[in-house]
């Protein structure tokens, strides 16, 4: 089956969706608690406005533009005014300290900026005063201070207003497939983050790809809800371009706080978000659930048995046929209703599901989808199509993609989504495109269907003494599966087994000291035998279901998680698992230290 012909750019993809939705809203957010709409004729004047002004200020084609800012209907109109100067975004996270800041402006060559936040700001001025190449800075707020005298520095209502002055430009006619879009840069898991250099036919292909795939649930007017950084490839993709293509219209969250409020009055149709998400929604359903007790337990631990082993093929006996209606009133349909209740697809992606979440939530009747890709891959490599979903694969590659996997495991892509390299880094490319196959670094196999099974980061991979191969993020999820584990990290290459630093999950911490009249202070906590104990039943449990060399045989504890703002996660929530070796190389080191207590 071809792609649909969505137009030689995603400025024609945009225009397309514009001439046909006009003044349906497209972008709405909150603003004094209400939800405020930017109609699809609204954020083609206002990002033609901004991309005339950046034109006049010198901004030309192929330049690049940075653009730092949380997820909001500015960050869209930005994107799309950069592209239609003919120039070249450049996202940056906002949890980028000013470091990362000025590597990112320096290394892209940006010459203007584009900023949201005061607090924002006050990260990147310093970062402006050793880029020499920035001209231009936009603000969505004015900042505290000033940039360097060299920067001409403009509110986002004064570049508006200019650039309704400017001359005439506009991409749209000229931009083709084989045009830059964005460089977007990796998020550094090893290493100095890498500019992966996108076309507008890398990410046309993806979202033709995507289309294809959402055409199984049936199309309409979709409503998305957006909360992943849109600095990210995942949700660049498949957040804004894939819903302005179908014509949708997108809500920005207000924070992951108010997520679960968000999902209630958005009621989106379809979503994207990262296994972490459902991790903690599955931890905290199970929680509440076991807070109700009685009848009520009862009654959704056989609707997650039931609708699991009708997942798995398994056949159900006549008093389970009989119940399941009831199970689908009482308490599916309730879950379903946390989310809005009219979800036509819930797409998994960013890092691996683990199956045994996975399959909690489609037991429940959500349309879970896992899919899987990289940033090279602009970024979706291949997604479970929706009705033959597969929970414990990745999926069958997209329309339009090839898979195939090396002699050594690992999994090779090739088709039009795949990046034109890494700016300024001919060597990583080479390597990465060696014999015209983007080199993904993870391990898999294609089922007999076509479907792919990620194993697990080629460098991840555990060798133990016993020359055995693990792979650590099947171990972790399953830790981490226990509702007293919120975090976990597994270490043992080159040793006898497997030891593990664990996070425990801080509703837990919090109600075991509560019973025993200690103030919650994960600090002390962590350091009671009673607790030690009760962690290492979790971990036995989940022992329980690995194979003898996955098991974990001893851990130590930490009081507080990994997280962005600690650097130890990334901003899609991985953990980066070589900056936590080099922090805590000791603590696992101990591990191995002969002793006589157990754990």
């Amino acid at each position: 089956m071809a792609l649909p012909d969505l137009g030689s750019s995603l400025l024609e993809v945009f225009r397309r969706s514009c001439r046909r939705r006009g003044e349906a809203p497209l972008f709405l957010a909150k603003r004094d608690g209400r939800w405020k709409a930017w109609s699809w004729r609204r954020v083609d004047a206002e990002s033609a406005a901004l991309a005339r002004f950046l034109a006049a200020r010198g901004v030309a084609p192929g330049d690049r533009v940075l653009l730092l800012a949380e997820n909001r209907p500015e960050w869209g109109i930005a994107d799309l005014a950069v592209m239609r100067a003919g120039a070249v975004t450049v996202p940056a996270y906002t949890t980028h300290t000013s470091a990362d800041l000025a590597y990112l402006l320096d290394h892209s060559e940006a010459v203007a900026v584009i900023c949201s936040t005061r607090a924002l700001a006050r990260r990147l001025l310093p970062a402006l005063a050793e880029a020499p190449a920035v001209h231009t800075a936009v603000f969505l707020e004015p900042p505290d201070g000033e940039p360097s005298a060299r920067v001409r520095a403009v509110t986002w209502t004064e570049a508006l207003a200019e650039g309704e002055r400017a001359p005439a430009v506009d991409a749209t006619d000229t931009a083709g497939p084989d045009h830059l879009a964005c460089f977007i840069y990796t998020s550094g898991t090893g290493g100095r983050p890498k500019g992966v250099m996108l076309t507008h036919g890398n990410i046309l292909a993806n979202v033709g790809g995507a289309v294809r795939l959402l055409e199984r649930v049936g199309l309409g007017e979709e409503v998305f809800l957006s909360f992943l950084p849109l600095s990210h490839a995942y949700e660049h993709t498949a957040g804004l371009w894939l819903p302005v293509a179908i014509g949708a219209r997108i809500h920005y969250a207000e924070s992951m706080e108010a997520l679960a409020s968000n999902f209630l009055e958005v009621r989106p149709t379809i979503v994207t978000c990262v296994p972490r998400l459902f991790e903690v929604m599955h931890q905290r359903i199970r929680r509440q659930v076991a807070r109700r007790g009685g009848l009520a337990a009862r009654l959704f631990e056989r609707a997650v048995e039931i609708g699991r082993r009708r997942y798995e093929g398994r056949p159900l006996s006549l008093g389970e046929r009989l119940l399941d209606p009831l199970l689908e009133r009482l308490v599916r349909e309730k879950v379903r209703a946390r989310f809005g209740g009219r979800l036509k697809a819930l797409v998994s992606g960013g890092a691996p599901l683990s199956y045994e979440v996975g399959v909690f939530f489609v037991a429940l009747g959500l349309p879970l989808l896992q899919g899987y890709g990289q940033t090279e891959a602009a970024p979706v490599i291949s997604c479970n199509p929706p009705g033959a979903c597969r929970i414990d694969t990745v999926g069958p590659p997209l329309e339009g993609v090839e898979v195939r996997i090396a002699g050594d495991g690992e999994i090779l892509v090739r088709g039009p989504n795949v990046m034109r390299g890494y700016f300024k880094d001919e060597v990583a490319t080479a390597r990465a495109l060696e014999g015209g196959w983007l080199h993904t670094g993870d391990v898999g196999e294609l089922d007999a269907d076509g479907y792919l099974r990620i194993t697990d980061r080629k460098k991840d991979i555990i060798v133990n003494s016993g020359g055995d191969n693990i792979a650590p993020q099947k171990v972790e999820a399953t830790l981490c599966f226990e509702p007293e584990i919120a975090q976990a990290v597994v270490y043992g290459d080159r040793r006898p087994y497997l030891v593990a630093l664990i996070v425990p999950d801080p509703e837990f911490v919090a109600a075991w000291a509560r019973r025993r009249g200690m103030a919650p202070e994960p600090e002390r906590v962590v350091l009671e035998a009673a607790f030690h104990r009760a962690m290492a039943e979790a971990v036995e449990r989940a022992n329980r279901r690995l194979s003898a060399v996955e098991r974990v045989r001893r851990f130590d504890l930490l009081p507080q998680p990994f997280t962005i703002d600690n650097g130890f996660m990334t901003p899609t929530l991985k953990i980066r698992r070589q900056r936590v070796f080099e922090r805590y190389r000791e603590h696992f080191e101990r591990l191995y230290e002969p002793r006589t207590a157990t754990g």
